[in-house]
């Protein structure tokens, strides 16, 4: 946690919600990020290079910050992740880049998230333009989605000549870095300004488009040489518990995107919240809610600790933040009354043997069951996936793995020569983040490139400035 943040438990409730929903990673001054990037060491065979899964050249960027070359710098940054600004924000820092730093175990990793923060900040609030699109090659692509991955995929085919449109069902792109990463993390400007930036690379958007419903794939397929999918997940799934259709039980991911889209002051919330699930979007609404005003929050999480798939520096920020947790709880009911909540009743879990997912499995505790008083629930247990439309790529002969859609790991291309895929919809196994998204669309793009003109890959992008 960077030394300047101070968590919320300590801050005083006189402060107005807009100043507890500022980004809690103040940005650097130039004086502080010259100072920051002077102690790194620009290791030869530099781990937080190996460590980013866009192989951002995170040494020359620093170098060039350190110089005094910030504009160097974002193209450094950009010609390796063109979600530089948001991944800056967002990425889990604390597990890759900086986490590999050599500096970790004696000293303080490096601080490359808010290193890369001020340079693409820096670009931004000047407008500068970087790249422009290719000598087009005749190729149309349809992107499905304007997430990470979708916009990722989007803006390297631009640079490489191809003419891009892509489909979004929702009035904004930027996917959930638009609409669900809380904003005290990620402002929703940062996400449309990249949004903005692929436009003026050439690519068209059809906003308020949903395909297999405004458009069949088999249109899609006939009118365009690729197709990448990026359609990320669905909603929170139902918990299939009773008293779970009461005034007051919230899906987490609409809980969060209040916070992008609402004034903060119209956001209703509750005095005393449960979350269920501790999931890094687990700890986004439970932070949320205490932002608001609640009094008190608790995470409700079936097995331990040990076992929770938060990132454990998303864990320690919560319990900084004043919430709590209740491990080894197993949610059976929301208790009602006159048709509000009331309650979250409760039975105590042991845990067993390992499941498919290697973690233990939860066991009930027989007459363990209890209440929780509360008067606002919180799902936070994952997303469904999106059925309807794996479905409909099964009768191209798109197949799936546990639901998710199956690519070849080297080009993300599916068993249909056409169709490609990126982002949370084929994260079969492993984490699933916004630099994995962008990552996922770079291979597709390069994929595409090759299979279409039969290049190498990483063709050279056409500048419009050169540092």
């Amino acid at each position: 946690m960077a030394e300047h943040y101070k968590p919320f438990k300590y801050m005083p409730w006189e402060m107005s919600l807009e100043e507890r929903f500022q980004e809690y990673h103040p940005p650097y001054s130039e004086r502080e990020a010259v100072l920051e990037s002077n102690r790194c060491l620009y290791c030869h065979d530099a781990p937080c290079m190996v460590a980013c899964p866009t192989t951002i050249d995170i040494p020359t960027f620093i170098r060039k910050i350190s110089t005094g070359n910030v504009k160097g710098s974002a193209k450094t940054i950009l010609e390796s992740n063109l979600m530089g600004a948001s991944c800056s924000r967002v990425c889990p820092v604390e597990v890759l880049c900086e986490g590999a730093c050599v500096l970790q175990h004696d000293h303080k990793p490096i601080t490359i998230g808010r290193l890369q923060r001020y340079a693409m900040d820096y670009a931004n609030e000047r407008n500068i333009d970087f790249f422009k699109k290719g000598e087009p090659n005749g190729f149309k692509v349809a992107v499905i989605g304007a997430g990470p991955a979708g916009l990722s995929c989007a803006g390297e085919l631009a640079k490489r000549g191809f003419d891009v449109t892509v489909l979004e069902k929702r009035e904004w792109g930027g996917g959930l870095d638009t609409y669900g990463i809380v904003v005290f993390r990620e402002p929703v400007e940062v996400s449309l300004k990249e949004v903005t930036m692929i436009e003026k690379l050439g690519v068209e958007f059809k906003f308020n488009v949903e395909v297999g419903k405004d458009v069949t794939f088999e249109d899609l397929v006939k009118q365009y040489d690729s197709i990448f999918v990026s359609v990320g997940l669905g909603a929170v799934p139902e918990m299939s518990i009773p008293g779970e259709e009461l005034q007051g039980v919230y899906d987490g991911l609409a809980f969060i995107e209040e916070t992008k889209i609402m004034p903060l002051k119209d956001i209703k919330y509750g005095n005393r919240v449960c979350v269920i699930g501790a999931g890094n979007t687990g700890i986004d609404c439970a932070t949320i809610a205490r932002r608001l005003g609640s009094e008190r929050v608790s995470i409700i999480y079936r097995r331990s600790e040990a076992e929770m798939p938060a990132y454990h520096f998303e864990y320690q920020f919560a319990m900084n933040e004043g919430v709590s947790f209740m491990f080894l709880t197993q949610p059976v009911e929301v208790v009602g009354e006159n048709g509000q909540v009331k309650a979250l009743k409760c039975i105590r879990m042991d845990l067993g043997q390992p499941d498919a997912s290697g973690r233990r499995s939860p066991v009930e505790v027989a007459g363990s069951e209890f209440e929780i008083p509360c008067d606002m629930v919180i799902k936070a247990i994952g997303q469904k996936k999106l059925t309807p439309i794996t479905d409909k790529l099964g009768e191209f002969g798109v197949k799936l793995i546990k639901g998710y859609i199956e690519v070849d790991n080297a080009t993300n291309r599916t068993h249909h020569p056409k169709i490609y895929a990126g982002g949370d919809c084929i994260r079969s196994k492993g984490e699933a983040s916004t630099v994995m998204a962008v990552e996922d669309g770079k291979i597709a793009a390069n994929g595409i490139h090759v299979a279409l003109c039969g290049e190498k890959a990483h063709k050279v992008p056409a500048l419009t400035s050169k540092m």
